[in-house]
């Protein structure tokens, strides 16, 4: 992949991410001051359980739409892609549908441990629905294999657009946190369909004249080792992003909805130095699986630490600057009762700023075939190390959850360095064709509130 062509990847998808950060802190702004710290707490919350028990449950598949349906489009064999296609669809709403079930069956054991009052449980188990954000990897998936970057650009303004429209809404309507709630479950419905709706035309096309409905038989044959990749992408997209999921809950759990307001609107206001070192990793990790696939390892090894640099770099100067104004960010974004915030915004910062320059070497790993490497050290820097938040909050209060997010960032970065630098086998083959084709994050949803 040309540098011009990285480059344009990263325009579009920065654009809808750009539009999505801007569109989700006006409502942040107006929901935060209606609510104020304990009832924002609590919309997190709800959320929050929603998003912890998808994450865990629904299935990420596009990985395998991506690796496999290259292969499947370099061959001409379009009977196979849609059999790939079926199989994952089939997957992935199975897996959903079960992630919805025991988020509603089990809401109410969450609810008496988080302090929600009976009205806020009912509602947390209609709010089950929304874990339908979570199934939209396949039709990812298969924009990633048409290189439409278009339409992935433009997913991620879709859901705090209506977020935006719903929040005025409710505020001028004078409601409250069950209008809120409401609100985001809807858009998070929206948010899953809207990804359907964006690949079906693009579907269509790549299928030719196969017909949607068909066989699934053979799948697993005739796409060798998917089920031990789909097994270990996923256990490692799983485990990246379950302890910033369990987090907020653990928050709420040991300090209360107004500390997990608090903290998620700090945590909040700290990612907006995540999404352009994000972006140029995502955008890079077609150049270094197409130098792979060449045989290139060293240059593709020296283009990754170059590109983790970067990322690092561009961050310096947003977390000084961050926190220089971190009081007077909070208290704009939610009111002078998030002002307290301050010193917890700047440690999420830096916690958060280490983790970035570990996200094009836990690529790289994948690409190398080491998937196993990046599984391993996301076990032990995120799950391994969750135990100690409860204690940090015990013995820090709030601010010891800025304490832990610093320790379990800079871990995984040097680990990943280190897991990355001793790496010295030759990696396995890369079909070429998947060097035309970018991985992005993962795209199950429901993360922002």
């Amino acid at each position: 992949m040309s540098g011009r062509k990285m480059a344009g990847n990263v325009s579009l998808l920065l654009g809808g991410k750009a539009i999505a950060g801007l569109v989700s802190t006006i409502y942040i702004v107006i929901v935060t001051r209606v609510l104020g710290p304990r009832d924002f707490g609590t919309l997190v919350l709800v959320n929050s359980w929603a998003v912890t028990v998808g994450g865990i449950i629904a299935f990420s598949g596009w990985h395998a739409i991506v690796r496999y349906g290259a292969q499947a489009l370099a061959d001409g064999d379009t009977p196979r892609l849609m059999r790939l296609a079926r199989f994952m669809t089939l997957v992935e709403l199975g897996c959903g549908a079960a992630a919805i079930l025991i988020a509603f069956l089990f809401a109410p054991v969450a609810g008496q441990r988080l302090g929600w009052s009976p009205e806020i449980i009912g509602i947390a188990r209609v709010y089950s629905i929304a874990i339908i954000a979570n199934i939209l990897t396949t039709p990812h998936g298969i924009l990633q294999l048409a290189g439409r970057f278009d339409r992935l650009g433009v997913h991620p303004a879709l859901s705090p657009l209506m977020r935006l429209a719903g929040t005025v809404v409710v505020w001028l309507g004078g409601g409250g946190l069950a209008g809120f709630l409401i609100v985001w479950m809807v858009s998070a419905v929206s948010e899953g369909l809207a990804m359907w709706a964006l690949a079906w035309p693009v579907f269509r096309t790549l299928r030719g004249n196969e017909p949607l409905a068909g066989p699934v038989r053979g799948t697993v044959g005739e796409n060798a080792g998917l089920t031990r990749f789909l097994l270990t992408t996923n256990a490692d997209l799983t485990l990246r992003d379950l302890a910033p999921k369990l987090v907020p809950l653990i928050v709420g759990a040991t300090l209360g909805p107004a500390a997990t307001g608090i903290y998620s609107l700090s945590g909040r206001a700290a990612l907006i130095l995540q999404q352009p070192a994000i972006q140029l990793s995502q955008a890079a990790y077609p150049a270094v699986a197409k130098l792979l696939a060449e045989g290139e390892r060293q240059k593709a090894i020296r283009m990754t630490w170059r590109t983790s640099g970067i990322a690092l770099l561009i961050t310096v100067p947003l977390v000084v600057l961050l926190a220089f104004f971190s009081k007077q960010i909070l208290q704009l974004m939610g009111g002078r009762a998030f002002g307290d915030g301050a010193f917890l915004f700047i440690l999420l910062t830096v916690g958060r700023a280490a983790l970035l320059g570990a996200v094009p070497i836990s690529s790289a790993l994948i690409a190398l075939g080491r998937t196993g490497a990046s599984i391993a050290v996301n076990l032990v820097t995120n799950l391994g190390m969750l135990p100690l938040l409860p204690l940090a909050l015990t013995l820090f209060g709030l601010t010891g959850a800025g304490w832990f997010a610093i320790l379990s960032g800079v871990s995984t970065l040097v680990a990943l360095a280190m897991v990355f630098r001793a790496g010295k086998a030759a990696p396995p083959p890369l079909d070429p064709a998947l060097a035309a084709v970018a991985p992005t994050d993962d795209p199950r949803g429901l993360s922002d509130g």
